[in-house]
């Protein structure tokens, strides 16, 4: 492949030694090709293929500017714009949210993990105000300036590809008028920083430990809120509200460092941000996984739809849009978006178990402690009678006893009535792991049919999985 070919000859006239192995890289939500260059001596740099020149131009000039004044972005070894080519510093392969889907756990969000959001922060203003404002804003593409035109090709493209192809109904005439109220509401505050445009977890390398930031290519001048608000809603990342809260606070104290700032009126635009960002990336998302059938991309809807709902209950915004805010609603009661590309190991895992008292309730293998226990020794035991002793209650004849001699499904219906709903608060808050335990004397019979009809129970969910054990 000559792209392959003509990577290897630029690492070699630059590094005088031979490349041993070339390696793609996944590709991301662009068509630029990544690939990882590796040589003899150990080593390695990370070759970009992509055939929009204006593009590669504007993030080469970026980037030699931001590594320039200190900012901590990959060296650019070398490049052939003829070619479509060019060589950049190996930051490795784990990205913050990479970090983050580690060690963000059952809405844990561990405190370094805050400490590494925040160090993040105190780098943002850098980029917005110290050192971008100088960067050359003649080398930004496709424009200049998030400007109207910029903001109606987002909310159009959300319009067209996530409106259009999920099937949520709107009037055309009425939705464009909101539209054009909004983007006039958004340019109503100060637009004249460096905005990154896409400053989001998947965007920030961790090398020793340390931030790195790559793919600011569509920089252009904007407001300050745009990038906090797409770090801070960066969808997936699903970052609990109260966190996003504390280090929203934190990014203003670290910005009120390089310049003067009216907190009410930065606050004032911040949510009209949060929101023309989540409707770009739910744009990206339609066409990336609608359009063009990459279904990955739709994982992340999920989380963006919680963030609108969560948009929807706290803006206040001093304009009118309505058709805008009757879709947004629309789209928060759409169930089915709620379990697009949500992967197993995403769900909550609800363990269902019966037990016998003499061997003891079972342990929690998941580290969580917790969950349900239920004693179902107040109810008539089939195991007393000759005729049901060696059957379980798995069998028909011993169903139907419990269900003709005892008050079992009442029993039943109670202990479901206390479980479902922590079952719904887990789901909502992306814990992954429950036990709900029946025991009984010998866990046999009454345990075994009640684990039985509440697993039969969950598992009309499809947001949930469902495992049954019979200790």
């Amino acid at each position: 492949m000559q792209k392959k070919r003509d990577l290897k000859n630029l690492y070699t006239s630059l590094f005088n030694e031979e490349v041993r192995s070339i390696e793609e890289m996944p590709r991301s939500g662009s068509y630029r090709e990544y690939y990882r260059l590796s040589a003899a001596s150990g080593k390695s740099a990370i070759g970009v293929y992509n055939e929009d020149r204006k593009e590669n131009m504007a993030f080469l000039s970026f980037c030699r500017h931001f590594r320039a004044h200190g900012l901590p972005v990959p060296e650019i070894y070398a490049d052939d714009l003829d070619r479509h080519i060019y060589l950049q510093e190996d930051l490795g392969t784990r990205t913050l949210y990479d970090h983050l889907s580690d060690v963000y756990k059952n809405g844990i969000f561990p405190r370094h993990l805050i400490d590494l959001y925040k160090e993040v922060l105190n780098i943002l203003p850098l980029f917005q105000v110290k050192v971008g404002k100088s960067i050359d804003f003649n080398k930004c593409y496709p424009r200049y300036r998030f400007d109207r035109q910029s903001i109606m090709w987002d909310l159009n493209y959300f319009k067209y590809y996530f409106l259009k192809l999920a099937r949520i109904p709107f009037d055309e005439q009425e939705l464009e008028n909101d539209f054009n109220r909004f983007a006039d509401f958004l340019l109503e505050t100060e637009t004249d920083f460096f905005m990154y445009r896409d400053f989001q977890s998947r965007n920030i390398m961790l090398k020793d430990g340390r931030p790195y930031f790559i793919d600011f290519q569509g920089g252009r001048y904007g407001a300050l809120q745009y990038d906090v608000a797409s770090l801070l809603y960066d969808a997936k990342a699903d970052i609990p509200q109260h966190i996003r809260d504390q280090l929203f606070e934190h990014y203003l104290d670290a910005l009120s460092e390089h310049r003067e700032i009216n907190r009410q009126e930065f606050k004032r635009y911040f949510h009209a941000y949060v929101l023309v960002r989540i409707l770009q990336a739910m744009g990206a998302y339609g066409f990336r996984g609608f359009y063009e059938k990459k279904q990955h991309f739709l994982r992340s809807v999920p989380y963006a739809v919680e963030n609108i709902a969560y948009l929807l209950s706290v803006m206040d915004l001093p304009l009118e849009i309505p058709a805008l805010k009757t879709v947004l609603q629309k789209i928060t009661e759409e169930e089915r978006l709620m379990k697009f590309g949500r992967s197993d190991s995403e769900k909550l895992t609800l363990e269902v178990s019966s037990f016998s008292y003499k061997r003891g309730v079972p342990d929690d293998t998941s580290g969580n402690g917790g969950g349900f226990v239920f004693d179902c020794r107040g109810i008539l035991n089939p195991g007393r009678y000759e005729e049901y002793k060696e059957l379980s209650g798995k069998d028909k004849k011993v169903q139907e006893f419990l269900r003709r001699k005892t008050n079992i499904d009442a029993f039943i219906g109670h202990a479901l009535a206390m479980v479902e709903p922590t079952v719904d608060n887990y789901v909502k808050r992306k814990f992954t792991h429950l036990m709900i335990s029946f025991g009984c004397t010998g866990g046999r019979h009454r345990s075994v049919y009640c684990a039985l009809e509440a697993a039969k129970y969950f598992r009309k969910r499809d947001d949930i999985i469902v495992k049954l054990n019979h200790f």
